[in-house]
């Protein structure tokens, strides 16, 4: 846990997933500024897009903050690693593609890599192609997710014992305890995505977050299995025409273009289910209220060092 913190100039174990597309400067500064590692999520967006992020972002935070990538979502790959060494971002996190021919050029301007795994062959690739951090996302994790549909809970101890480089918890984690397990299983610290949805920064719609607050432990569902290209969301109506769709059959061009950007934006910016749909994580159902990021960090610190006692001295 100290190593993460260190290696990425943090205060906690606590990193903020990308969330493509809906992370802006207000939610990434808010988690630096706490004491954890804000993300820009690219998504699919232009560099000019990322760039007044960035500067927002440096506007409102002089704490680290880092960069999400996806390789083969995003056409401007290439162009978004130079604007993160352009403007000298100290993280870029890099997923949803081959990370390697990145790695150097970004380790040679002194930005530090995350690369996000979900198996233990990734994550040994990863490693050796140079990745200062890992993230192991497990299929409890919101929006585009690995087709292996391996758990977090079976996959950080795999992974931790297959590397020797930092591994993050991602998927369904929400709260301290969350952290506390993760911790135990062998990791130095937790992703979380959804959760940060569920706070007072997050530049969603109202409906969003109401949704998650609402939520049961049953609220989410996968999309894309019949095309290979899944993806967790909540079960709204929109979200349920395109699992119909792929009942009747549908290609994998007719998928991408039903869960495509404009899709998300009319579901997580203007609320609406019936048009667009919502990401997230199974951990839906363990949020209950809508606090701060600085209250929500500080109470999981608070929480996970709480819970590590209590194991310790019920077997002590």
């Amino acid at each position: 846990m100290k190593h993460l913190c260190s290696l990425l100039d943090i205060q906690y174990p606590i990193i903020q997933g990308g969330m493509g597309n809906i992370s802006n400067a207000s939610i990434t500064s808010a988690v630096s500024n706490a004491g954890g590692l804000g993300t820009i999520g690219s998504g699919v967006m232009s560099p000019q897009e990322v760039e007044t992020l960035i500067i927002e972002t440096k506007g409102k935070t002089s704490k680290p903050f880092a960069i999400n990538i996806p390789i083969n979502v995003n056409p401007y790959s290439k162009e978004l690693v130079d604007l993160a060494i352009t403007h000298k971002v100290p993280v870029v996190s890099l997923s949803a593609g081959n990370p390697a021919p990145f790695i150097k050029k970004l380790h040679e301007a002194g930005i530090k890599v995350i690369v996000v795994v979900a198996a233990v062959k990734h994550a040994q690739k990863a490693e050796e192609a140079g990745a200062d951090v890992l993230v192991a996302e497990g299929f409890e994790a919101a929006g585009i997710n690995s087709n292996l549909e391996l758990t977090t809970m079976t996959l950080i101890p795999q992974i931790t014992k297959a590397v020797s480089i930092p591994v993050v918890a991602a998927g369904g984690i929400g709260d301290g305890r969350g952290l506390a397990a993760a911790l135990l299983l062998g990791a130095s610290g937790v992703q979380m995505g959804t959760r940060f949805i569920a706070t007072k920064e997050m530049p969603v719609h109202s409906y969003y977050k109401e949704r998650l607050l609402n939520a049961s432990d049953q609220e989410t569902m996968v999309l894309g299995r019949s095309v290979n290209q899944v993806r967790r969301v909540l079960r709204d109506t929109y979200a349920q025409k395109v699992l119909a769709y792929e009942k009747e059959g549908i290609t994998l061009d007719q998928y991408n273009e039903k869960t495509s950007e404009p899709y998300h934006i009319k579901g997580a910016i203007d609320g609406n289910g019936e048009e667009g749909y919502m990401n997230s994580g199974q951990i839906a159902g363990l949020i209950d209220h809508l606090p701060t990021v600085e209250e929500l960090i500080n109470s999981m610190m608070k929480e996970m060092r709480e819970q590590l006692a209590l194991v310790y001295n019920e077997y002590n």
